[in-house]
């Protein structure tokens, strides 16, 4: 059986140029869900991209369903897919690699391996994974469901959510908090620029941080 919803809504173009202006560890000082398991990795080093959530839930060694959405990506899209636990079958390889790159999607994560690496870096496709296999999926037809809500790596993704990836990881945000994380990532990273220019001047750390007082005052108790 297979369920297919509409496309959703994408974000503000204006919302995704802030979303890359932000590590997605920085993130991880103001909050605690919506990140990813840390192993579903970037294949290609140094890349940060935002964009927004199209979602994919593929079972097993079926991948009809991603091939048929193929024709519906838009530029600034960021294809999910939740393998339903299979680590075995890569259901991305060098054919949806340059086909979803040639519509415009900025990334792919898969919660599960992908399959010829080095068409990533040909094309300069940007790709989350737990890692390459050989073993690939084949046009089953059997089910899968598009635009639903998955589980990528232990976190619910819906579709339409804000996503951010980058070197550190790959966190989901929801439309309405993606601006305001965004604004808030942006001021810490500039605020650690002048941290480190105090660190420079001399100062140090743990009187900067608060670390220092904290320790004393129980050691004094």
């Amino acid at each position: 059986m297979f369920t297919i919803n509409p496309m959703p809504e994408q974000i503000g173009a204006d919302v995704i140029e802030l979303l890359e202006q932000v590590e997605v560890a920085t993130i991880g000082h103001v909050l605690h869900s919506g990140f990813v398991d840390p192993e579903i990795r970037a294949v290609l080093p140094n890349k940060r991209v935002a964009g927004t959530a199209v979602t994919l839930r593929i079972p097993n060694a079926d991948s009809t369903l991603l091939h048929y959405l193929t024709q519906l990506v838009r530029p600034g899209d960021i294809v999910l897919i939740d393998r339903c636990g299979d680590v075995r079958h890569a259901c991305w390889g060098g054919v949806i690699t340059n086909t979803m790159k040639m519509a415009g999607v900025k990334a792919g994560v898969i919660d599960g391996p992908a399959t010829d690496f080095s068409e990533f870096t040909k094309v300069d496709m940007p790709m989350w994974c737990r890692g390459p296999s050989p073993i690939t999926t084949k046009i089953l037809g059997l089910e899968g469901a598009l635009n639903v809500p998955i589980s990528v790596g232990g976190q619910t993704i819906n579709p339409g959510d804000a996503i951010l990836c980058d070197e550190s990881g790959v966190v989901a945000l929801s439309p309405a908090q993606a601006r305001p994380m965004a604004e808030r990532a942006i001021k810490m990273q500039q605020d650690e620029i002048v941290l480190l220019q105090r660190l420079r001047a001399g100062e140090k750390l743990p009187d900067i941080s608060g670390a220092n007082k904290l320790v004393q005052a129980k050691l004094s108790a």
